[in-house]
């Protein structure tokens, strides 16, 4: 169980939805149950192992903050030496089985976000830029991308668009919990938004990337990726997620906060939920 707990187990099942959504759309259908199981077999190793090396390099930090003290490495219920071999034989994994069973391109943009998320992100930009939740963002992408070349051996700017989508969701989910945590962040010195430019600034940010998200996913029919069903679904939970931005930026609180976190995680469930009816059925009928 402590090694699962490494995986991050919520963020794989966010990040496997994404990879899904970019192969029935790449292909207009479900693809076949052997390239399917490869693929989310392939992604989920990857991004577990890319996870567990996250919790390897902040173990420190970790251990100073509430939300993350009890994970298993600051608890002390694993050893750094396990947590580290366990990630790296992860991701080891990942990409033959991506090179392999699906095709090279895809199992080099999961070697990609790998080195993105741990590298760049957790050892760099995590540390220093209040707007590592922004550049940050990009390892969100390529999981979606390995779907979508997963099926069509190649990028497109459809799949980009809809990676674009994934990276303006990135700074709402990830902004509002640093809200939620902001002492935490403070304690430990990492310069997340609410810490450096206030809690004022960072509700107006999100409710600015709010917008803009919404915004790209009501253009999803004139760019040919998706349906009207999507699009009824799209404006449905876009405004939804616009309604709790506004809520924060007008009260600031913890509370809505809590909201639009909880929320957020919800709304890309969904919608990529709808997309993936969206291309079947469509398709179908």
């Amino acid at each position: 169980m402590n090694y699962l707990l490494l995986t991050k187990p919520r963020s794989i099942a966010l990040l496997l939805m994404t990879a899904l959504g970019g192969m029935v759309v790449a292909g207009g259908e479900i693809p076949s149950p052997a390239l399917l199981t490869l693929t989310m077999l392939g992604g989920a190793l990857a991004a577990g192992g890319a996870n567990c090396l996250n919790c390897y390099l902040d173990r420190h930090l970790d251990r100073q903050m509430a939300r993350t003290k009890d994970r298993p490495l600051p608890a002390g219920r694993l050893q750094p030496r396990q947590a580290l071999l366990f990630g790296l034989g992860l991701c080891g994994a990942a990409i033959p089985v991506l090179a392999v069973g699906v095709n090279v391109l895809s199992a080099i943009l999961a070697a990609a976000g790998i080195l993105y998320y741990v590298v760049i992100y957790t050892r760099w930009l995590k540390r220093t830029s209040p707007w590592s939740v922004v550049f940050g963002g990009g390892a969100g992408v390529l999981p979606l991308l390995v779907g979508w070349t997963a099926v069509s051996g190649q990028l497109s700017l459809a799949a980009l668009w809809l990676g674009t989508v994934v990276f303006l969701w990135t700074p709402p989910h990830f902004w509002s919990l640093a809200l939620l945590r902001h002492r935490d962040y403070a304690l430990v010195d990492l310069p997340m938004l609410p810490t450096v430019l206030g809690r004022g600034e960072t509700c107006r940010q999100i409710t600015i990337y709010a917008s803009l998200l919404m915004a790209l996913t009501l253009v999803a029919v004139p760019a040919g990726v998706a349906g009207a069903p999507f699009l009824v679904a799209a404006l449905l939970l876009g405004t939804l997620l616009l309604h709790h931005s506004i809520v924060l930026l007008a009260e600031a609180s913890n509370e809505a906060a809590q909201g639009l976190y909880r929320y957020s995680m919800v709304y890309l469930a969904l919608l990529f939920g709808a997309l993936i009816l969206d291309r079947v059925v469509w398709r179908w009928a």
